[in-house]
């Protein structure tokens, strides 16, 4: 049950699983390709080569066929000669895949209900919380300074447009197990990644109503 805490870091009071994460579960390769396709999609594809008709120069023989005692060379660009062209190389393409609505939906709720119930999940009320200096976000989230470097590895999740949003992300830069975004970015990939969730009580509403729009 995850618990609700203020802006010092005081458990105000402890919150119900919301019934969409009760008994929420999904099959191990749905959760895969979710993550293979948030991985996949990331990738830019620009790495390139050129192949031996595109590598510049190279157009007159080396030396003469016969009678010089080397092997016989017709181009300086073959693949087998340094600056030569890329046999099989990579060429700019598109790693991007897709996965349909309802499975994503289905990942997305499934990883969130494993960190509820396992209690890996706080929600931080944080209209009182702006921080501006990384010693009272580390004594906030996490009780002391020691606890912020050596603790489980956390996400903060803020409300895209919430009022202490830069003043949290600013605060939060130098801790080293606490990272920082927003609940139109949250995806599966850093629901898995992380050890624990931290929700602001405007990102867990912002959540609920967007997973049950669809």
């Amino acid at each position: 049950m995850p618990s609700l805490i203020d802006g010092k870091g005081a458990v105000v009071r402890d919150v119900e699983i919301p019934e969409l994460f009760v008994n929420a579960k999904a099959p191990q390769h749905t959760l895969f390709r979710a993550v293979h396709r948030e991985l996949a999609n990331a990738r830019a594809g620009t790495a390139s080569t050129k192949k031996r008709d595109e590598v510049a120069g190279g157009g007159k023989k080396p030396w003469r066929q016969k009678g010089t005692g080397r092997a016989r060379h017709g181009s300086i660009r073959s693949p087998q000669w340094r600056h030569g062209g890329v046999v099989f190389g990579p060429r700019p393409r598109s790693y991007s895949e897709d996965l349909n609505k309802k499975e994503r939906r289905v990942a997305f709720i499934a990883a969130l209900a494993d960190r509820f119930q396992n209690d890996a999940v706080t929600l931080l009320d944080a209209s009182a919380f702006a921080p501006t200096k990384t010693a009272q976000c580390a004594l906030v989230l996490f009780g002391d300074g020691k606890a912020a470097k050596n603790g489980p590895k956390t996400l903060l999740v803020h409300a895209r447009g919430e009022a202490n949003a830069q003043a949290i992300a600013r605060a939060a830069r130098n801790l080293r197990s606490l990272a920082v975004t927003d609940d139109g970015a949250l995806d599966v990939k850093d629901v898995l990644r992380f050890e624990r969730l931290i929700l602001t009580v405007k990102a867990h509403e912002a959540i609920l109503a967007r997973l049950a729009g669809t």
